[in-house]
């Protein structure tokens, strides 16, 4: 495994943060079932408690250990991760408030890119937010990072340049996309037809 692969995952697993590549920006990774780690990730950025947090995991079965899904919303996802869709579930009680601003859904994001999936598949879950401060620009490039959340990360998971865009993000349980982002016209049209 990479050394900065072997760093983060040892970052992660003592609750410290870790950037890492996504199939659009660099995110921004800490135990996602760990308050603490959690509560590292809003100082870091900047972002309001009321803002929620997605998760990141390996894999669709992954994610069952930690929302509820009917199959509509388990067929959702098997069609559309991984991929760069952030999908909105009723999350388990284990998983922690701050991360899902005392909201009872959570996003679970699978991204689409294999050292992603390699980091996931050795640590998971974990946050899945820009590796940016709040409101700043995203990253695509971890030399375009800023110092603030370089200095204040253990590691950074090195992939070049990332193609940037956003996520769509939504919640195929109501059928409302609450951003439009990459393959929002795949996803809307999946969900006109189930």
């Amino acid at each position: 495994m990479r050394d900065d692969m072997i760093q983060a995952t040892s970052m992660l697993a003592m609750g410290e943060l870790a950037v890492y590549p996504t199939d659009t920006v660099y995110g921004l990774g800490a135990d996602a079932i760990a308050a603490d780690a959690v509560e590292r990730v809003y100082d870091l950025k900047g972002r309001s408690r009321d803002e929620p947090l997605s998760m990141a995991v390996p894999d669709v079965d992954a994610a069952l250990e930690h929302v509820e899904a009917s199959e509509r919303e388990e067929a959702f996802m098997r069609a559309f991760l991984p991929g760069p869709v952030t999908v909105v579930l009723e999350r388990q009680s284990h998983v922690p408030d701050v991360l899902t601003a005392g909201k009872d859904r959570v996003g679970i994001r699978i991204p689409d890119h294999d050292l992603a999936l390699d980091l996931l598949g050795e640590f998971a879950p974990i946050t899945a937010t820009s590796a940016n401060p709040s409101g700043e620009a995203n990253v695509l490039d971890p030399d375009e990072l800023d110092p603030q959340i370089r200095e204040g990360v253990g590691a950074v998971v090195d992939a070049g340049e990332l193609p940037g865009g956003e996520s769509t993000v939504v919640d195929p349980g109501s059928g409302e996309i609450h951003r439009r982002g990459a393959g929002a016209d795949e996803v809307e049209a999946w969900l006109d037809e189930h």
